[in-house]
């Protein structure tokens, strides 16, 4: 089955440990998409502005993913985030914001994109994504992403999407953001009370959480040497996962648990370049081979103890 993806396309300027890299695509969708189309079928609704390179646009389209949703504004500016991260990869600091184009982005689907049966309402504001929510026609599964400045300045908007989706991506401190809980799994229980019947804690280098209604799933980060550029990671995780559902077709759990391993294979690769320069060479058989590696991570024999 295919996805529909809502969210930004964008420009960053990236200042990490690794060096320097101006222009570099990124954007949630963008990220999303491209980790997605290795499992199945993606379209993208966004917008850039007439300086946004067409090459991009035909790197998107050369992994499959239709771009037709993409609205190019004459004249205008291209989103740009320009951040700087440390020693210590995990932090960042944002050194300059310029929305351009996407502070009036209005996504209007088309018949077909709003029949899509899998939506994924990237980190966009709450207002846009009930927008989107309320176009579609009969979604089999909805799944969503947000940040912390949705959850401090558009909380009621927020708490309406949320009641409306099937599924939420989150990380464990906009969980504890969200809910007042400092216990994760008493943040995930109220979350999961609101609506959504699957989510996703995302831990950074310490892997990711999975609650079901009568499960908890853990899955390891993979121990990295060398974290070029985490830009995007989250967005990849999330490509990864909900493609490997899309594929499938199906929400059992070990369905979902496998697709936990697959976005955290696919982030493990986002992180080894700048930008999606490692996914753009990345083969089918280095996922597979990766996905093998996980499951080494976590796999023991349940022998008794005594």
């Amino acid at each position: 089955m295919s996805i529909l993806v809502v969210g930004s396309v964008a420009y960053d300027n990236l200042d990490t440990p690794h060096g320097k890299r101006d222009d570099v695509l990124g954007g949630a969708a963008t990220h999303f998409s491209t980790a997605a189309s290795f499992f199945t079928p993606v379209h993208v609704v966004g917008v850039v502005g007439s300086d946004f390179d067409n090459a991009h646009l035909e790197f998107l389209m050369s992994k499959g993913i239709d771009v037709s949703g993409i609205k190019v504004v004459e004249g205008g500016k291209t989103f740009r985030w320009t951040g700087k991260y440390f020693d210590d990869i995990n932090h960042r600091e944002t050194l300059d914001t310029q929305l351009g184009v996407f502070a009036t982005f209005d996504p209007e689907l088309s018949e077909q994109h709003a029949e899509e049966p899998f939506l994924f309402l990237a980190n966009i504001h709450p207002s846009l994504q009930l927008k989107v929510l309320d176009q579609m026609k009969e979604p089999k599964l909805v799944a969503m992403d947000t940040m912390n400045l949705w959850i401090d300045t558009t909380r009621e908007d927020l708490q309406k999407v949320i009641e409306r989706v099937d599924m939420m991506f989150i990380n464990d401190e906009e969980a504890r953001m969200l809910t007042g809980d400092l216990n994760v799994s008493v943040a995930a229980k109220k979350i999961m009370s609101w609506g959504p019947k699957v989510l996703v804690i995302k831990r950074g280098e310490y892997g990711a959480l999975l609650y079901t209604e009568d499960s908890v799933f853990a899955a390891p980060g993979l121990p990295l040497s060398d974290v070029v550029d985490p830009t995007g990671a989250g967005d990849t995780f999330a490509g990864g996962f909900l493609g490997y559902v899309a594929k499938t077709g199906d929400i059992s759990k070990a369905t979902l648990r496998r697709a936990v391993i697959c976005g955290s294979v696919m982030a493990s690769f986002q992180v080894e370049d700048f930008g999606l320069d490692r996914l753009r060479e990345l083969t089918t058989q280095e996922i597979d081979k990766r996905f093998g590696i996980f499951k080494e991570l976590a796999h023991f024999e349940a022998a008794p103890l005594f």
